[in-house]
């Protein structure tokens, strides 16, 4: 098929090549122009702009930052994709993105007669790799329907929801439980440590129950090991938590997310934003 990838981030990047592999026509573009070069080695064409990019597409798929950013790629009165896809196109947001904003964003797709799908993705690089993301898709099951084995190229399950933002609310669901059980196990770490038990020694032991999941037991590692290059920066998983309080009404609807937001908050403000999420240890 003919498809357009815009963003090419860490994840986005990987995605990508996978639809390359998988055979596809691929048209990529990305705000910082250079990073497109490795996926315009293995044949895909680059594009100026979002809209540019979209032209003859059968399915545009975005993978940004924000809201902000999916608002510029998609409706940019000049440059959005929106007003460059063929009529009978598919678009997909795979941004991590507030529930409010995906449903805006279906609307404005709607009021056009667009295909829209929103289709966030569970899994960090690695996954994105190995193809074994999780797509969590909000939509009508029949585009659905058609954009699944494009889905498929990227990732090893593709779940349909419910309605447009459906997807969204899934994955901040997952992410704020994957925030929550980071900070919990850096604080638990340290203090088990102060009580004589060897961090290293605690995460092994921690890894083998049935209370770990095999994120955390992935993660319990790093803590050990004092080791935080980035797989899930803290400053996206901070975003998203962010994003779980503002959608559940405020920290007094869900205090222990925000409290787990808070914790990444500090990481931020020490100069850490662009370590994995696990340097939340270095808070203790």
């Amino acid at each position: 098929m003919k498809i357009t990838y815009l963003g090419l981030g860490a994840m986005g990047a990987r995605m990508a090549e996978n639809l390359i592999k998988a055979g596809h026509e691929l048209t990529v573009w990305n705000r910082t122009p250079s990073a497109a070069d490795p996926l315009i080695s293995l044949g895909a064409k680059p594009a100026p702009t979002p809209r540019d990019a979209a032209k003859s597409a059968d399915i545009i798929i975005s993978c940004v930052r924000d809201d902000e950013a999916s608002k510029a790629v998609w409706l940019d009165e000049t440059n959005g994709a929106i007003h460059g896809m063929p009529a009978d196109a598919i678009a997909i947001e795979s941004s991590t993105l507030t529930i409010e904003w995906v449903k805006a964003l279906g609307a404005a797709f709607a009021e056009k007669s667009l295909a829209f799908l929103d289709a966030p993705v569970l899994g960090s690089r690695p996954q994105a790799e190995g193809k074994q993301l999780i797509h969590v898709v909000g939509g009508e099951e029949d585009v659905f329907t058609k954009a699944r084995a494009v889905l498929a190229d990227m990732s090893g399950a593709q779940h349909l929801m419910g309605p447009v933002g459906t997807g969204a609310a899934m994955k901040l669901m997952v992410n704020s439980m994957m925030g929550v059980q980071v900070t919990a196990l850096a604080e638990l770490l340290a203090a088990t440590e102060k009580g004589g038990i060897p961090k290293a020694r605690a995460a092994e032991v921690f890894g083998s129950t049935i209370v770990c999941s095999p994120q955390m037991k992935i993660v319990s590692g790093l803590m050990a090991q004092g080791v935080h290059s980035p797989l899930f920066p803290v400053e996206l998983i901070e975003k998203d938590l962010g994003y779980a309080v503002k959608e559940a009404g405020g920290a007094d609807a869900v205090p222990v997310t925000s409290s787990a937001r808070d914790v990444f908050t500090k990481v931020l403000e020490v100069g850490d934003g662009d370590l994995n999420m696990s340097a939340v240890e270095k808070l203790y």
